[in-house]
C-alpha cells in the first residue's frame, strides 16, 4: 500500500456517547448506561482517527477547537498520525460538543450546531479556519465537507487548482463542490436535509450527471448504487455484520473512501472498500478506541468472495 498524506477540512468535535443497556429511550422511564466515552467526534474528526489506523498520514482542519474540547483532543492523537498544527485552539471559546445516546442500530444525536451556525449568520463570528493552501498543496488527496459555505468551496477551488483529488459528503448536486469532486458521498441524512421529500432514485441521475467523478448515494444497511456521468448505475449489497453501534458509520465510509481514493482503486473497489470499512466500525463500540484496519477490511472483502 502506498504511504499517503490526506487532508481533511470539515467538522471536528468533543464527541459524548452514551451506550444503552436495555434499549433504547422511554419515555417518563429510566435507562441504564452500559458505557460511555468522550473522544475526538464530528466528521472530521472520526474521519482522522480511521485513516490514521489504515496507515495514513492525516492533517486536519476546520472547527475551532474551544477550551473544553482542547485537552482531550491533543491528548487523543499525541501518539497518533494526526497532525494538529493548523487547527485553531480558541481559549475564549467553549468549543462544539455532542451528545449522542445509542442503543441497538438506534442513535439520536444532540447538540449546539444550531447556534453554532446561528451565530455566524447572525454576528458573522465564524468559529472555523478558511483552508489554507499550503495544506492542500503538501497533502495527495484530500476530503473536503462541505458545512463551512463558501470557505468550504474555496478548499474545494484549491484542490482544483492544484490538482489534488478530494472527497466530499452530503453536498447539493449543484454545487461546486459536488461537480468538482473525485468521489461524492450522499446520505439518507444529506437526502432529508437538503431534498425533503425526494427519493434517491428521483436523486440519483442528477447527483450522477453533474459530476466529474464517481457519486455515491448511501442507504443505510441496504442495497445502494453508485456511478459516473453517462454511465451505468451500479448496486451493491452492504456487508453483513453484527451492529454494536451505528455512530461514525458513515464518517467512516467517507475515510474509506479517502483512502481508497489514495490508493487508486477503481470504482468497484472503493465501494467494496468503504462499505467494509464502516460494517467494520458498526461491529464495535468505541469505534475510537478500536477502529478498523486494513487486515480486517480486507479479510471481510475476500470472505464475501468465497462465498
Amino acid at each position: 500500500m502506498k504511504v499517503t498524506n490526506v487532508y481533511l477540512y470539515g467538522m471536528i468535535a468533543g464527541s459524548n456517547s452514551f451506550l444503552l443497556k436495555d434499549g433504547f429511550l422511554k419515555e417518563d422511564e429510566y435507562s441504564e448506561i452500559k458505557e460511555k466515552y468522550r473522544f475526538p467526534g464530528g466528521e472530521t474528526g472520526t474521519c482522522a482517527t480511521v485513516l490514521a489506523s489504515l496507515g495514513a498520514n492525516v492533517k486536519i482542519d476546520g472547527t475551532h477547537i474551544g477550551y473544553n474540547v482542547a485537552p482531550m483532543l491533543k491528548e487523543f492523537y499525541k501518539d497518533k498520525s494526526v497532525d494538529l498544527s493548523s487547527v485553531f485552539f480558541d481559549e475564549e471559546y467553549e468549543g462544539l460538543e455532542d451528545y449522542v445516546i445509542i442503543a441497538n442500530d438506534t442513535r439520536t444525536p444532540m447538540g449546539t450546531f444550531a447556534s453554532f451556525y446561528g451565530d455566524a449568520y447572525e454576528s458573522g463570528i465564524r468559529h472555523w479556519n478558511k483552508p489554507k493552501e499550503e495544506d492542500i498543496i503538501d497533502c495527495n488527496v484530500a476530503a473536503i465537507d462541505e458545512f463551512f459555505w463558501d470557505d468550504s468551496e474555496y478548499g474545494a477551488r484549491l484542490c482544483v487548482k492544484h490538482n489534488k483529488p478530494y472527497v466530499t459528503i452530503d453536498c447539493k448536486y449543484d454545487s461546486y463542490i459536488h461537480q468538482n469532486a473525485s468521489i461524492s458521498v450522499i446520505s439518507g441524512e444529506g437526502i432529508q436535509n437538503n431534498y425533503p421529500g425526494k427519493t434517491r432514485e428521483e436523486l440519483f441521475p442528477l447527483f450522477q450527471n453533474n459530476s466529474k467523478g464517481l457519486t455515491i448515494i448511501t442507504n443505510g444497511g441496504k442495497e445502494f448504487c453508485y456511478g459516473r456521468k453517462n454511465g451505468e448505475i451500479k448496486h451493491f449489497k452492504p456487508y453483513k455484520v453484527d451492529v454494536i453501534s451505528t455512530l461514525g458509520a458513515g464518517d467512516t465510509f467517507k475515510a474509506g473512501c479517502t483512502y481508497a481514493l489514495s490508493q487508486g482503486m477503481n470504482d468497484d473497489e472503493i465501494v467494496r472498500f468503504a462499505s467494509a470499512c464502516s460494517a467494520i466500525a458498526i461491529s464495535r463500540y468505541p469505534l475510537h478506541l478500536n477502529p478498523p484496519t486494513l487486515d480486517e477490511i480486507i479479510a471481510l472483502i475476500e470472505k464475501r468472495k468465497s462465498v
